[in-house]
């Protein structure tokens, strides 16, 4: 009885500590009495095996049969609560209808015998003595009560670690009392603090086991080093230092939300302590994003986060890791993990406005001093492209189908039988890696399993990733096209046109995207003889990481109110853009140069009369090599050396995304000229 009364607690009473005691309580009773009880069932069984068919004898067979499915899926459950990752709910409901069925059935067999057993004393009149019922209700209320009592003293000794959700003293309310975030736009839905610990502990998703894959993409990705990016912490300090620390919540909501939501970004005295560790160390952690209710299409993190619940032990794992406290974490979360999913599992976030609350960026009077200036703009990109068709998912590629492409997965978050083309068993889920542009900084910060990322961050890059369930919406290739035109033949000393074509073929918004100022896409041009001498070049890195001037590149050059050039990353400066080139899904950009070709023979000098011909003797047929690499990188020189030093000698590697080659025959011919 008392693990039935115990058990529909679990399932009526809302998530709460004394709840998650209750499961405790249910599941330590449930053991103890495991053997008892299946004794007693075929005790009584054996006993009443031959006994005549009666309505006490069915509701006893009946009752018998749920008991027995409660016990044996009881132990099916523990068992993966405690060693498995995750639990079956075919057994979790089996385990939750027999208990019902238990109460419902037992209960009317239970008063059936006892009103028997009265009838029959009354009819043969025998004398007052002390009934078994009796002795059996009062050992029923007793245990029951001692089991309340025991989840009554377990809530007050397990008690989790007092947050604090204040603000400090000394905050800043730069913005106003009801804007206490702000320049960022993200929210709490009340507008407090937030415990650090709340939005923390993302590793300790992965020592239980059940995450432990996705834990491993999600490591050195691009989300997990947001706010340990060594441009972005320095880029931060010089904001704070200009404009006071408060401006720098502008870059937290997206990069830093965990700093953000402590109130860490705040002391003008304090410049060098704007991330908080755990900020640093988890940038946007998985708590973080999970617990997003709410988004809007505005950009600059408009979006509410909400208190995520945390289990028993969870935060004391986080902060001291032992091995009864990681045991017990997990086997709450498993074995009763309907908050776990409920709270950190919701539709918003396959959707791509929920991307568009970090991937849309802008700045205003209340940054830039002069008025409402656009960024990035990733999301509006990709809706008005040819991938956005509303209402027809077998034509559009979404945000997440292309960044978080399904992988082979043992995870318990496996399987969608929300998206149209996939099943709750299909075995997948959507890597964490967040593939992107960024093949830097996991190198640079020698991040856990940096090498694999970079490689697959240069694969993405170039389209040779494969992504089987969307590759009949693009064509096969590389993600950026390019085509080049050559004369089939020329002669030496004539002018010889080149024309390079750029197309974004899978890019579902403009190419390249992100902070413009910052990120460098080039035409590396180079043209050989037959011999292998170089006698054409265009954009050309040099030693010290810098592009030759005069390359046909991509990219953006903001100013300031002065119209000086934004050139270190100082974005709060910005009012407008003087020169911006980038590609729109599907379109295509032009590149025409021009060389001369030279002379294949040695041509005698000598001295003429003027407006004298001559000729010289001809030159030999030969061939020309043309070959165009679009070359991309996240950082430009320029800015490297700013946030870095010279003297590191640092520079942002280089990807090469597409690559085309063609030969020119240099037709035999004489050329002929004047003498000056």
């Amino acid at each position: 009885m008392a693990c039935s009364l115990t058990g529909i607690a679990i399932w009526l009473l809302p998530f709460s500590v004394s709840n998650q005691v209750t499961v405790l309580v249910h599941t330590v009773v449930g053991v103890l009495f495991l053997v008892p009880c299946l004794w007693y069932l075929v005790k009584h069984f054996v006993e009443y095996a031959r006994s005549p068919v009666s309505h006490l004898l069915v509701t006893g067979y009946l009752t018998g049969l749920s008991l027995l499915i409660c016990l044996v899926s009881g132990v099916v459950l523990t068992v993966q609560a405690a060693f498995g990752i995750r639990i079956s709910y075919a057994w979790d409901s089996a385990h939750l209808i027999s208990t019902v069925g238990l109460l419902a059935l037992g209960l009317p067999h239970v008063l059936l015998i006892v009103m028997r057993e009265r009838h029959a004393r009354q009819v043969t009149q025998a004398p007052p003595s002390r009934a078994p019922e009796a002795d059996y209700g009062r050992l029923v209320v007793a245990f029951s009560i001692a089991t309340v009592a025991l989840v009554v003293a377990g809530s007050l000794l397990l008690r989790p670690p007092r947050l604090n959700n204040e603000f400090p003293d000394d905050y800043s309310y730069l913005y106003g009392e009801n804007r206490p975030f702000a320049p960022s736009l993200a929210r709490t839905p009340d507008d407090r603090a937030m415990d650090v610990r709340l939005l923390s502990g993302s590793l300790s998703c992965g020592t239980a086991g059940c995450h432990e894959q996705i834990v491993k993409e999600w490591t050195p990705s691009a989300h997990r080093y947001a706010a340990m990016d060594l441009g972005f912490q320095q880029i931060q300090m010089n904001m704070a230092k200009l404009n006071g620390p408060e401006s720098t919540r502008y870059c937290g909501g997206c990069h830093d939300p965990i700093s953000l939501f402590s109130g860490t970004k705040n002391l003008y005295t304090n410049t060098d302590k704007l991330t908080s560790l755990h900020g640093y160390q988890e940038g946007i952690s998985c708590l973080a994003c999970h617990a997003v209710r709410q988004v809007d299409v505005k950009g600059n993190a408009n979006y509410v986060v909400k208190r995520p619940q945390r289990y028993l032990f969870e935060i004391e794992y986080d902060t001291h890791p032992t091995e009864v406290r990681r045991f017990f974490r997990d086997f709450l979360i498993r074995s009763y993990p309907w908050e776990h999913v409920n709270d950190l599992s919701k539709r918003l976030f396959k959707t791509p406005e929920y991307c568009a609350a970090c991937h849309k960026q802008f700045i205003d009077k209340e940054i830039n001093d002069l008025g409402w200036v656009q960024l990035q703009n990733q999301y509006d990109n990709w809706r008005q492209s040819r991938w956005n068709h509303p209402g027809d998912p077998k034509k559009t590629i979404e945000c997440r189908e292309c960044h978080m492409p399904l992988v082979a997965s043992t995870d318990p978050a496996a399987g969608d039988a929300s998206d149209y083309n996939r099943s709750v068993n299909d075995g997948k889920h959507r890597s964490h890696r967040f593939l992107a542009g960024n093949q830097m900084m996991p190198a640079l910060l020698k991040l856990p399993g940096w090498k694999e990322h970079v490689k697959l961050t240069d694969e993405w890059l170039q389209g040779t990733l494969e992504i089987p369930e969307i590759a009949h919406k693009w064509r096969t290739g590389p993600v950026v096209g390019l085509d080049i035109k050559v004369p089939d033949s020329v002669r030496p000393g004539e002018k010889v046109p080149l024309r390079m074509v750029i197309t974004s073929n899978k890019v579902g918004h403009d190419f390249p995207t992100g902070p413009l100022d910052i990120i460098q896409a080039w035409l590396r041009v180079t043209v050989t003889d037959s011999t292998g001498n170089v006698i054409f070049s265009k954009g050309k890195v040099d030693k010290k990481g810098f592009i030759a001037p005069g390359t046909f590149m991509f990219k953006a050059e903001p100013v300031d109110k002065y119209g000086n050039l934004i050139d270190r990353h100082n974005l709060w400066e910005m009012v407008g853009v003087r020169y911006r080139r980038a590609l729109f899904p599907g379109f295509s950009d032009t590149a025409e140069m021009t060389f001369f070709c030279p002379q294949t023979a040695p041509v005698a000098r000598k001295t003429f009369p003027q407006d004298v011909s001559y000729e010289v003797a001809a030159p030999k047929a030969g061939t020309l090599r043309v070959e165009v690499k679009l070359c991309y990188r996240k950082i430009d020189q320029y800015l490297m050396n700013f946030l870095f030093g010279e003297d590191k000698g640092l520079t942002a590697p280089v990807t090469v995304m597409a690559k085309r080659t063609a030969t020119i025959r240099v037709a035999p011919g004489r050329r002929s000229g004047a003498g000056d």
